[in-house]
């Protein structure tokens, strides 16, 4: 009698807190089989197949699930509409940090939808596995997932034959992951989500245009980047570049000093220019590093010749020395007024749970 009163109550604070957006469902039977389909995937056993969740909350409906999930048409723009604004509820606001990542559901076989060999974070290598551009909203402690998008890799891009047969349009092109993380901002924010900054790792920072596209919405980023990106000193000018006594013209203006890789820039620093950072209790005590800042130009403006570039956005480069040894690089967009211990809040925010810090 007590674990089916359990079983009662947790079902009923499910209905409660699923019931806005299950009135988004324009159809009862969709709402209804919703419903189900959540008691199934929240509920006891481990085995989340069709088969076996309607075998535990809905005997004899396999078949009714099955066309829910997988026949049944609906347009999941209300429900997402829905978790944004109950995201922003409950964590949005100025201080709140977008953080945008990969997020990789493992596969053992090949025909899920952009199933592909591929760097799994989840693992720590490259696996067989789905890639999903998520963003989530993170205040303090709480993180709230308000976007997930299937990232199509080129195998699946080039290859009519197989999306046919998973049902992908063929008018759909793949993008690349900082495309689809710069559609879903505009998504989030169409739909009311506010927040402060927006941090990603490299594999997003490293896109000149995803970090374009940021300042061009007005957003404040901190994003990890690798250390051969070109910087210039921020006090870099642009000079007529001399006549040439022959060939072609020069088309655009000389720099009036040379870029050179984030790590020769940071390496050139005075170890006065570190300071030890704490951002978190952690369970064996404060999460430290040494942090150092330095405002560049960033090697991202208009193509010169050799594949190098004029100077670009102002930025504040930022090295993260960690008490291994290892170091990590940044770029932000922060005003020029910013410390170093807001800095390095920023960075750190993009770990849930690491935004709070001290220095000494």
């Amino acid at each position: 009698m007590e674990s089916h009163s359990r079983s009662s109550d947790w079902q009923s604070e499910l209905n409660v807190w699923a019931q806005p957006f299950l009135e988004r469902l324009a159809h009862p039977s969709q709402q209804h089989w919703a419903e189900v389909y959540l008691w199934g995937l929240l509920g006891p056993g481990d085995r989340k197949s069709v088969e076996a969740m309607a075998s535990r909350v809905a005997p004899g409906a396999t078949q009714q699930l099955h066309h829910f999930l997988s026949t049944s048409s609906w347009d999941p723009g209300p429900l997402e509409t829905m978790l944004v604004e109950q995201a922003q509820r409950l964590v949005g606001g100025a201080d709140t940090v977008l953080c945008v990542d990969d997020t990789a559901l493992v596969k053992k076989g090949e025909h899920s939808v952009g199933v592909a060999p591929q760097y799994c974070g989840q693992l720590g290598k490259k696996a067989n596995c789905q890639a999903l551009v998520s963003l989530t909203l993170a205040r303090r402690e709480v993180p709230v997932c308000i976007g997930l998008r299937l990232y199509l890799p080129d195998i699946w891009v080039q290859d009519a034959g197989r999306r046919l047969q998973a049902r992908i349009p063929l008018h759909m092109s793949g993008h690349p992951k900082w495309r689809l993380a710069l559609d879903e901002i505009d998504r989030v924010r169409a739909a009311g989500a506010v927040f402060g900054c927006v941090t990603a790792d490299a594999e997003y920072g490293k896109a000149a245009d995803f970090r374009a596209g940021l300042a061009e919405r007005g957003l404040t980023y901190a994003v990890g980047v690798g250390p051969t990106q070109k910087v210039y000193p921020a006090d870099v000018r642009l000079e007529e570049a001399p006549d040439r006594a022959t060939g072609r013209p020069t088309k655009h203006p000389a720099p009036s000093v040379d870029s050179r890789s984030i790590a020769d820039t940071i390496a050139a620093l005075p170890e006065a220019a570190f300071r030890r950072l704490s951002w978190r209790q952690g369970t064996k005590g404060p999460l430290q590093a040494d942090f150092a800042a330095v405002r560049v130009r960033v090697g991202d403006g208009p193509l010169m010749s050799k594949n190098r570039h004029l100077p670009g956005s102002a930025a504040w480069l930022v090295c993260e020395r960690r008490l291994s040894g290892e170091r990590k690089y940044y770029l932000t967009s922060h005003a020029e007024a910013t410390t170093l211990e807001h800095l390095a809040a920023a960075i750190k925010a993009r770990w849930v749970g690491e935004s709070r810090r001290t220095s000494r």
